[in-house]
């Protein structure tokens, strides 16, 4: 090989730590929103009523 070579290699290599580095932080991010996401649609859920019967049942007279 010659220096010619070993620089291109080494450019190359270079490049695909970079884009891997790039690629990790973007799923860390995507990940990171994603959970944000789900932790409000959970806190979003209305609460039970006091009296878990009320507004459950449905009476249904035949």
């Amino acid at each position: 090989m010659d220096s010619a070579q070993i620089a291109s290699l080494s450019t190359a290599l270079s490049n695909m730590q970079t884009g891997s580095a790039v690629g990790t932080l973007v799923l860390k991010k995507a990940l990171d929103t994603r959970d944000t996401i789900a932790s409000e649609m959970i806190q979003s859920i209305p609460q039970l009523p006091a009296n878990p019967a009320i507004g459950r049942n449905i009476n249904v007279a035949v």
